[in-house]
């Protein structure tokens, strides 16, 4: 049975833009009867319907997501609506927004295409991680963007040891790890020296943070080879954050698997895109900001 149209809605609200802009989406959807929802902390204020982002009961009631904000609400919604193969669809009311697939100007243009149905859908890969300790699972997450290892201390180093598809690889000590999909590339890896990679590729790029070795340098493997981490000594107190939020440490006793995800995350795509053109014209155009 086909999920009937309700679009959620989620904001970024700390910031002004958005906030002032939630009133004229309800009065919009209102008159093009456009089902919406938005979290439920404020739905009652505007007299819509309300989700728990934190229920999947709750969201699974939405057929369609759309993100007010830049490319960090976009991937904070997606470690909620990913899971359950609701589609998302990005307007920037950022700076770089390179997830997102419309400008404020094009909202209400989105929501009509939304409505009608008149929208293709693009699959990205997803990352998953699982923490041991010996056979007990200790921690699972998944990530749009990348896996960061990195030392609670952040004045000392972090010592990884790497095995990839089962055999060892090169390892030195550095101020932390990224684990990035395609799609993340042009984060926090890139930041890092990275490579730039087409967001079709399923490939892992494994990039040192400021590695303290000439030899150590990114990485790009296939996605279906798993990436098995562990501490080395002397060990210091390992944090391991997921698309930005710290999901789990790393233990001298315990090792980190990093692999394709079996969820794959969707978004809405309304116009042609053309990612070579997107790409410069976001760079060249926000030179000297932070990226993400």
């Amino acid at each position: 049975m086909e999920k009937r149209l309700r679009i959620g809605i989620f904001p970024n609200l700390p910031k002004e833009k958005v906030r002032a802009i939630l009133p004229k989406v309800v009065e919009f959807c209102r008159e093009q009867e456009i089902p919406i929802a938005f979290p439920q902390e404020i739905a009652g204020a505007y007299g819509v319907m309300g989700y728990d982002q934190e229920d999947p009961a709750s969201l699974s009631q939405l057929s369609l997501a759309l993100t007010l904000g830049g490319d960090g609400t976009i991937l904070r919604a997606a470690r909620y609506v990913t899971p359950l193969d609701i589609p998302l669809l990005g307007v920037n009311m950022g700076k770089l927004g390179f997830l997102t697939e419309v400008g404020a100007p094009d909202l209400y243009k989105a929501l009509l295409k939304m409505k009608q149905g008149d929208y293709t859908l693009e699959k990205r890969n997803m990352l998953q991680l699982t923490v041991w300790r010996g056979e007990k699972m200790t921690c699972k997450a998944h990530a749009l963007n990348d896996m960061v290892l990195e030392s609670a201390d952040r004045s000392r180093l972090t010592r990884l040891s790497l095995k990839i598809a089962g055999e060892p690889t090169a390892n030195a000590p550095s101020d932390g790890l990224i684990i990035a999909t395609a799609t993340g590339s042009t984060a926090y890896s890139l930041s890092a020296g990275g490579p730039v990679v087409h967001p079709s590729l399923k490939v892992s790029i494994i990039t040192p943070i400021c590695p303290h070795a000439l030899h150590a340098r990114p990485l790009v493997i296939p996605m279906e080879h798993p990436i098995e981490i562990t501490p080395r000594p002397p060990y210091e107190t390992i944090l391991i954050s997921a698309d930005g939020m710290t999901v789990s440490r790393l233990d001298w006793d315990q090792r980190a698997l990093i692999e394709k995800s079996p969820s794959d995350a969707h978004f809405v795509r309304i116009t042609p895109l053309s990612y070579y053109a997107t790409w410069q014209d976001r760079m060249l155009k926000n030179e000297g900001q932070t990226i993400l």
